[in-house]
């Protein structure tokens, strides 16, 4: 099996959210290039594949999956 890092205690973890765009970005230290990895249900994995680590992610969607989240449950 090919070793990946997948957010070892990061010492930092920074995050912005795009209210116009409805996207939240995460990320593991200061934002870097990275690449795109698409895991499904509106989630994008940031990819250093250099160093063959994870180094963030994006959530799509994200206000509007908590309301209807929230709205399943009334």
């Amino acid at each position: 099996m090919e070793t990946v890092k997948i957010l070892e205690k990061p010492a930092s973890l920074s995050w912005d959210y795009d209210e116009e765009a409805d996207m939240l970005y995460l990320a593991v230290g200061e934002p870097r290039p990275a690449e795109g990895v698409d895991i499904g249900e509106g989630v994008v994995l940031r990819f250093d594949p250099e160093r063959r680590e994870v180094i963030g992610l994006t959530v799509v969607g994200l206000r509007a999956r908590l309301l209807k989240s929230l709205k399943s449950k009334d």
